[in-house]
């Protein structure tokens, strides 16, 4: 599956979906890092959070990790965050 597919396919659904709104600082790094280590390569992984600090937060997890920020994306203060699995 290409980043093209995953963006751009009105059909396309994440292998694993989470809504974090609610949740502060550190919960929404400590739960994405949880369900990293349940995926395996290529899959993906879409979750929404209002706290702003994920912001800052999410992207040197997944550098750690051996994830890509396909997209994130905010929206009210709620940002969307979609990920995979290298």
């Amino acid at each position: 599956m290409s980043i093209y597919t995953i963006l751009y396919d009105v059909n396309y659904m994440a292998d694993f979906t989470e809504d974090f709104k609610g949740l502060k600082c550190p919960m929404p790094v400590l739960k994405t890092k949880k369900i990293i280590k349940k995926m395996t390569s290529g899959q993906t992984f879409e979750f929404v959070a209002d706290d702003a600090g994920a912001k800052v937060d999410i992207p040197p997890l997944l550098k750690k990790t051996g994830c890509t920020l396909v997209e994130m994306k905010e929206d009210n203060g709620v940002f969307t965050f979609l990920i995979k699995k290298d």
